[in-house]
């Protein structure tokens, strides 16, 4: 078997790492406008990560299923990613009234961070064939 459910919910957990540390980076950085700058970042980095984390528990969550039910917790599981993020951002910007621009850069930089770590994990695994 070249993958698992174990091994890609694994995955799922080292995407959410990197998001986290992409997050606290960026909120660090805004740091230098002030504290309500940091905390739009953690707010729009937080809400990436923890999309993300939602995403992967509904497509790995749930064990081997088949094609079919695989596909469609994966769809479920992007719809539920981008709905807390939208849901964070809004609540970030037009509730909390925190700086726009830091919270999209938190977003931003944790979507970033995803890219990375796919990057790396393709890099670290290769491509496997059974020919």
């Amino acid at each position: 078997m070249l993958n698992s459910a174990a091994a890609g919910w694994r995955l799922a957990l080292r995407v959410v790492a990197y998001q986290a540390i992409a997050t606290l980076a960026t909120a660090a950085a805004c740091l230098m406008l002030g504290p309500p700058a940091a905390l739009a970042a953690l707010a729009g980095g937080g809400s990436m990560a923890l999309g993300s984390l939602l995403a992967g528990w509904s497509a790995f969550g749930g064990g081997v299923a088949g094609a079919g039910a695989a596909l469609g917790r994966l769809l479920l599981g992007t719809a539920v990613k981008w709905l807390v993020v939208g849901i964070g951002l809004y609540l970030a910007m037009a509730v909390w009234r925190l700086p726009a621009v830091p919270a999209l850069a938190g977003a931003a930089m944790a979507a970033a961070a995803f890219l990375f770590s796919m990057k790396f994990a393709a890099a670290k695994h290769g491509t496997r064939t059974n020919a």
